[in-house]
């Protein structure tokens, strides 16, 4: 299988480090077959932290997908919040996983009430929309964070590591029964963080659920639409045409 490894971010070293990363994991879970494709995003926000960034990134995510078709199989969004997922997942056949999504799913399989802990504070309520839309709402997922954003973490992570132990260890407090790291700029950081109940990696959760490859059943394709002013391939794939071959 080849893994579209797709950073929403436009930070090529997080990509980078997601890739080096994520074939050390895979390798480790017996996946040595899986192909990695790094890509990173040609637009938007240095590192996702807002609304907005996330909002442009979504578009991001969707022009890289349609930019890189033919070269991978299935799809898997390196960056906490999901940007595009559910639209990605219209325009791609093949299965498509997304960070947050992933983490969700294996970290409720570990506990009935679980944390999330990220970098920025506009995060907060932004995941909580994310995950009362998923059924799990203030009562299952408490959603957490420290000031620095997630590219500030990656630069200096053992300082980071101080400010998420401390929110790992209160969230056990609180009654999480584990904690999920989320964020590219966390990847490879679980390990650093001293907490009661297990910590896990967005990523390693995103890696494990896409190897996995899990059936699922395509939404419904939308009409072709005209567009105006997008990247030719994302254009041809809202049009109903495979990007990159001729009409």
């Amino acid at each position: 299988m080849r893994l579209l490894l797709l950073n929403g971010n436009t930070d090529p070293a997080i990509t980078r480090t997601l890739a080096r990363r994520a074939r050390v994991v895979l390798d480790g879970l017996g996946h040595t077959e899986v192909a990695l494709v790094p890509a990173t995003a040609r637009f938007g926000a240095r590192y996702v932290a807002s609304r907005a960034s996330a909002a442009i990134a979504a578009h991001a995510v969707l022009e890289a997908v349609a930019e890189h078709f033919g070269q991978f199989d299935a799809v898997a969004i390196a960056c906490f919040g999901d940007p595009g997922l559910e639209a990605v997942r219209e325009i791609f056949p093949g299965p498509v996983t997304g960070m947050a999504e992933a983490s969700l799913t294996l970290a409720l399989r570990l506990a009935p009430r679980i944390a999330f802990l990220t970098g920025g504070a506009a995060w907060v309520p932004m995941l909580r929309e994310f995950c009362a839309l998923r059924g799990a709402g203030r009562e299952v997922v408490d959603i957490r964070s420290i000031p620095p954003t997630g590219d500030l973490i990656a630069r200096d992570p053992a300082a980071a590591a101080v400010l998420l132990s401390a929110e790992a260890q209160a969230a056990a407090e609180a009654g999480a029964g584990a904690v999920v790291l989320g964020g590219a700029g966390l990847a490879g950081m679980a390990e650093m963080v001293t907490a009661p109940v297990p910590v896990l990696d967005s990523l390693d959760c995103l890696l494990k659920e896409a190897a996995a490859r899990h059936p699922r059943t395509r939404p419904p394709r939308p009409a072709p639409t005209p567009s105006q002013g997008l990247a030719e391939s994302l254009g041809r794939a809202l049009a109903g045409l495979e990007p990159g071959k001729a009409s």
